[in-house]
């Protein structure tokens, strides 16, 4: 259990198969928005679940005291072989539970774990410019803007925006 700025207790714990139902709703929600991942809007549930819960190493849940799912995050290599060192994350947060420091918790865990798998370092691949609260985050975090992607996403609003690669050491 961890303590969130805003008092609320959070948990954060591994994705159970069970846990499907009360996720997918979630990450549907964040990604037919269109604004911060590059998945189709239309993206069919066997994409996503593909994609957040089969390709990574781990999938895991931060939830409140009553169990309800607040956020989520996978983690995974990289790129394989001999840039399998660097690990690579995605995280959602649920619109009622935005700005409450889960994202932030969500985040340090997952260095956490990325450094007990074996990970020595941490890269964000496609951060769209548009999505600045997790950009601050991120940098608040250490994470550093090492690359930008010239209209690399397509904004449903903004149209042609940039993504960024964020990057940050965890080894000693």
């Amino acid at each position: 259990m961890i303590q969130a700025p805003d008092a609320m207790t959070i948990s954060i714990r591994p994705f159970r198969e069970g846990d499907w139902p009360d996720l997918w709703p979630i990450l549907r929600a964040t990604f037919s928005k269109g604004d911060t991942y590059s998945f189709a809007p239309d993206a069919t549930e066997a994409d996503i679940s593909g994609a957040w819960i089969k390709a990574p190493t781990a999938t895991f849940l931060a939830c409140d005291e009553s169990g309800r799912i607040l956020g989520s995050y996978y983690i995974k290599a990289n790129q394989p072989g001999h840039g399998s060192h660097v690990g690579n994350c995605g995280y959602v947060v649920s619109e009622p539970a935005r700005g409450k420091g889960v994202a932030s918790l969500m985040c340090e865990h997952s260095q956490a774990t990325a450094i007990g798998l074996g990970f020595l370092a941490m890269q964000f691949n496609f951060v769209v410019s548009t999505n600045t609260g997790a950009i601050r985050l991120w940098q608040k975090l250490g994470f550093d803007i090492v690359g930008s992607l010239p209209r690399a996403f397509r904004h449903p609003e903004h149209g042609l925006v940039d993504a960024f690669v964020m990057y940050k050491w965890l080894a000693a």
